[in-house]
């Protein structure tokens, strides 16, 4: 195990499995024969954007392709022709491999840990790119497939996502790369043109539910109104469920939930109350639900007004809010500021958005 793996990932949520060791697929089967047909045609785009909203399975989709075309490298063999899914048993040695990341032609993008400050980077940084571009273009350890995951080209900055581009568009013989992208509107027009796109929609509630309960324990044994609340509330995420399951999530939600209704009016108090409660890393799963309801609440209000025929100038004080938001955070981030003030201030900026 490399001295990264030993480290928390960045891709994976808290103690749950990592996608790549999670092989149940729900609620995506459309998506999945799209990549099974252009795999039996010989008609596979080098480059994929795997996009839709956060913990709605596309990375486990990513990972599930990547098994497939490991257990099974040659389109046209017989087990290719008849399968009906993407599937790979977990006995078999391109599962394990892939469980343990013990493959040279995988290759995981993401954001990396910082050994100075214990914490992940908040971008995807050049070196991380090079890094990857280097160890590509190296001779395949198996002859089959070159695979590179990027989890999440959100996080690319503009070198590191020019730096993907120019091994995207010169890449060696039998690559694949899969880019996944909870918005992919925002990723650089030049990737976005090379890529074939593939857009996952949210889970409904079973799906949702099921997908919790495979994960094994301690979720599949939460008792049944919990996951019905929090599949309710998750709104298509299985990452959101998780941690509305955590310890008081479900509450939290609600409270959150409570003080945005009263918007424009801020419950200055309860926001205070709020962000003491977010302050401090170990409560790093309250702060993630905290901005997630905030970009919910964002997104709920832009489609409910555009559905009564309001005028666009209100609408774009929404998306105005949403970047003063997203800037605001990840200079929180960067700079370790106080997240006391960053909560505060965004109720300040929602409601300004709320009431002009």
């Amino acid at each position: 195990m490399s001295r990264e793996e030993a480290n928390p990932e960045s891709d994976r949520y808290d103690d749950a499995p990592h996608p790549r060791q999670t092989l149940a697929l729900f609620g995506h089967a459309a998506a999945e024969h799209e990549f099974l047909d252009a795999y039996r045609r010989n008609k596979m785009a080098q480059a994929w954007i795997i996009g839709g909203p956060e913990g709605v399975g596309k990375a486990t989709l990513a990972w599930r392709l990547a098994r497939f075309l490991l257990a099974h490298p040659e389109p046209a063999a017989a087990a290719v022709q008849s399968a009906e899914s993407l599937a790979t048993p977990a006995d078999h040695p391109a599962t394990r491999r892939i469980a343990s990341m013990a493959l040279a032609d995988i290759f995981l993008l993401r954001r990396a840990w910082n050994d100075k400050t214990k914490k992940h980077f908040t971008e995807i940084r050049i070196e991380d790119v090079r890094k990857v571009i280097q160890a590509f273009h190296q001779a395949s350890g198996t002859g089959g497939w070159r695979i590179a995951i990027v989890d999440c080209a959100d996080d690319l900055n503009r070198a590191s996502a020019n730096a993907l581009l120019k091994l995207i568009e010169e890449p060696p013989q039998r690559s694949l790369f899969l880019l996944i992208a909870h918005q992919p509107g925002r990723m650089l027009p030049t990737i976005r043109s090379r890529c074939r796109r593939l857009m996952l929609g949210a889970l409904s509630p079973e799906d949702t539910i099921a997908a919790v309960k495979s994960l094994g324990s301690p979720w599949s044994q939460a008792p049944e109104s919990d996951l019905l609340v929090a599949a309710a509330r998750a709104e298509g995420s299985v990452r959101e469920a998780l941690r509305l399951l955590g310890d008081d999530g479900v509450a939290f939600d609600a409270a959150v939930r409570r003080l945005f209704d009263r918007l424009p009016q801020v419950d200055w108090l309860g926001a205070h109350m709020l962000a003491d409660k977010l302050t401090g890393r170990d409560n790093e799963a309250a702060y993630e639900t905290f901005m997630r309801a905030t970009q919910r609440h964002l997104d709920s209000r832009v489609r409910a007004l555009a559905q009564t025929g309001a005028a666009p100038s209100r609408l774009a004080r929404y998306a105005s809010a949403w970047d003063a938001i997203r800037d605001a955070a990840r200079e929180t981030e960067v700079f370790n500021f106080d997240k006391r003030a960053l909560v505060l201030g965004i109720f300040d900026r929602l409601a300004k958005a709320e009431g002009g």
